[in-house]
């Protein structure tokens, strides 16, 4: 690990509720959480992980690249900044480039393309989304999902949102799989 990852995981477990956003220059702009004594170091944690990534390409850049990088069979999950539930609830600017609608279609649009592909497709939005996802041939579920971050914490309730998917039901969960909550 070097210095650059330390310092996410460093960031990520004390700043406000684990949120990392960046400001219109590109520079980390999330104060300080309020811990007594954040456990950021779990050793333990991080080497199962990474362990379990060893394997694992991860990528920073436009989603698009995917289109040449997939293959038939891979796996890829999208998880974008999420399309806003409302009018008033229109944050979703968490880089300095941001993620506006015409994002929202491009991702859709890469996603339909992988599927014609024969590349497993999963991905995760608000709600508002589901109509789009099943208009364009996916399985889509609704979940609720607690927000731990809100300014208000009296608003940190359940919110819809969807995980939409081309992975048949009998192809979700083989033989050696394990499920996150052990990690």
């Amino acid at each position: 690990m070097d210095n650059r990852q330390a310092r996410l995981l460093y960031l990520n477990r004390t700043c406000y509720n684990g949120l990392y956003r960046e400001n219109a220059d590109g520079g980390f702009n999330v104060p300080i959480g309020r811990y007594a004594d954040p456990d950021w170091v779990q050793r333990d944690r991080i080497r199962r992980a990474s362990d379990l990534l060893a394997d694992v390409e991860v990528r920073q850049g436009d989603f698009a690249y995917v289109l040449d990088a997939a293959e038939p069979g891979d796996l890829v999950y999208f998880d974008p900044p999420y399309e806003p539930m409302s009018a008033t609830a229109n944050f979703n600017e968490y880089s300095a480039s941001g993620f506006d609608r015409e994002d929202q279609r491009r991702l859709l649009d890469v996603a339909a393309d992988l599927d014609d592909a024969g590349v497993w497709v999963v991905l995760s939005n608000s709600g508002v989304m589901y109509d789009a996802y099943v208009d364009a041939g996916f399985r889509v579920d609704r979940e609720d999902a607690t927000r731990a971050i809100n300014s208000d914490a009296e608003s940190r309730g359940a919110v819809d949102e969807i995980v939409a998917t081309n992975v048949p039901p009998a192809e979700r969960c083989e033989a050696g799989q394990r499920e996150l909550s052990r990690y």
